[in-house]
């Protein structure tokens, strides 16, 4: 996104500091932008005029609560360096986006899932209270079950004891396991989810208490490789069920922390990084379950039946179950977008790359839609991803601009196609300023202007996230 500007930039240190910049912006009707520590994708942290607030030095751990197994962080905590805290009290914090340096903060106002998704899923089933700083200075302090919508509206009681009265949108949401597609709307629905997800159109997250879990006793991972297409999905549909079954009946072996899958292309790309990879492989699979020394035997013993039932290449594939072999695979699969993205900028060359989920009884159609589109028009690409939540990346890599015209086109009719089906325009990485006529695709004119309506009643004047999910021109009507 070229051409963003900002006439200054601050730094609060604390809660104080915080809400006397935006009392200030807020009197003079500046536009204020919250930065965390930008690895979003989507352009929210980009400005355009006025002024920007970096969470960056709000970053202390205030507390964790081995016995109730809960954390109290401020916005600026990097989610590695809360991974590494609570895992040495023999804690978890299952939400795994793919880049451990963003922060806490900004996964909470982007609703920030990944890998582990598939079991544990997004950031929202973590968040437990949180501190919020409104447009004009004032706070909100809310936590999950007090709070709740009532005839399709949310009161909420502010610091100052004023009460925030808005409609909740009336769009029901698409029937898939990841979503960060415009605001967070359902009947009776808790208040406090509105905030996660609202990639600061709503107020500016600055304190926030997480639910964790006890540390998982063990893991066994693989990196599973496939010489034909068929028998890889078919192998995905198998673990996906059991694994859906046995959160359901609390019986059943197979119960896969996450499902990501390589096409072809994302091989041979990483064999660059890994030469050990094997070549003529159709596809791969990484797949990690928690373990215990009683389960264990039972569960590779399960696994191993349904590799040989779908034909995987077995004497090709990687499993481990020792922390330095699981830490190998997890690098093998952050190497992909790293690999990506060196090739972007060693080429020169742009990236456009897909975000779409879909039903799981839609996913095999739009797996192939992908697969068609993306070969008939010849430009280079990968698609890698959370296929247990129907959910993958296509990276398009435009060789020129003629290609990069064709690689938003095709965008644009993986979108069209995933509406179609039932799906959402973005599963993980949000809306931001680049995706807001895709939103509108999804939406329509009469929910994007339900969400304009609930965000003047948090932000009348319009200066939060200025141009982050819709246009500012929806805001004026």
């Amino acid at each position: 996104m070229p051409g963003g500007y900002a006439d200054r930039v601050y730094f609060p240190e604390n809660l104080d500091e915080l809400r006397a910049v935006v009392i200030e912006a807020s009197t003079a009707g500046i536009p204020l932008t919250i930065s965390g520590a930008r690895t979003g994708t989507v352009g929210g942290a980009v400005p355009f005029g006025g002024v920007v607030v970096s969470t960056e030095r709000m970053n202390r751990i205030k507390a964790v609560d081995i016995e109730k197994s809960f954390v109290i962080v401020e916005p600026g905590v990097v989610l590695a360096d809360l991974q590494r805290e609570v895992e040495s009290k023999g804690l978890f914090y299952p939400p795994d986006p793919t880049e451990w340096s963003c922060q806490i903060g900004g996964t909470v106002a982007t609703n920030a899932s990944g890998a582990r998704t598939f079991k544990y899923g997004p950031t929202r089933d973590y968040v437990n209270a949180l501190t919020v700083v409104l447009a004009d200075g004032d706070i909100v302090k809310i936590r999950r079950g007090e709070c709740f919508a009532e005839a399709g509206t949310v009161r909420i009681p502010t610091q100052s004891g004023r009460i925030i009265e808005a409609k909740i949108p009336t769009y029901k949401r698409p029937e898939v396991r990841k979503n960060v597609s415009g605001y967070f709307a359902a009947p009776g629905m808790d208040a406090i989810d509105l905030f996660i997800g609202s990639e600061g159109t709503l107020g500016i997250i600055a304190e926030i208490e997480l639910r964790l879990l006890p540390r998982p006793k063990g893991n066994i991972s693989g990196i599973v490789f496939f010489s034909e297409e068929a028998c890889l999905l078919d192998f995905v549909d198998y673990v996906r069920r059991c694994s859906l079954s046995s959160r359901n009946s609390d019986k059943g072996i197979i119960n896969a922390t996450l499902l990501e899958y390589f096409d072809e292309r994302s091989l041979a790309l990483i064999s660059e990084k890994f030469p050990e990879t094997p070549s003529g492989m159709a596809g791969a699979i990484f797949f990690e379950q928690e373990t215990t020394p009683e389960t264990e035997d039972d569960i590779f013993s399960e696994y191993s039946e349904a590799l040989e039932k779908f034909n995987a290449a077995l004497d090709k594939s990687w499993f481990a179950t020792n922390p330095n072999d699981r830490e190998k695979m997890r690098a093998f699969r952050h190497a992909l977008p790293v690999a990506v993205n060196e090739r972007v900028v060693r080429n020169r060359q742009k990236k456009i790359g897909t975000d779409m989920a879909v039903p799981d009884d839609k996913f095999k159609s739009f797996f192939r839609f992908y697969k068609s589109i993306l070969d008939a028009f010849g430009i280079e690409y990968v698609i890698f991803g959370h296929i247990g939540d129907c959910h993958l990346h296509a990276n398009l890599l435009p060789a020129d601009e003629a290609q990069a015209k064709r690689a938003i086109h095709i965008y644009g009719r993986a979108v069209a196609q995933a509406v179609m089906l039932g799906g959402c325009v973005s599963a993980e990485h949000g809306i931001g300023k680049m995706k807001r006529k895709y939103l509108y695709v999804m939406m329509g004119e009469r929910y994007i202007n339900e969400m304009a309506e609930l965000k003047q009643a948090f932000d009348p004047k319009g200066i939060l996230g200025r141009g982050n999910m819709f246009d500012e021109s929806v805001l004026q009507n």
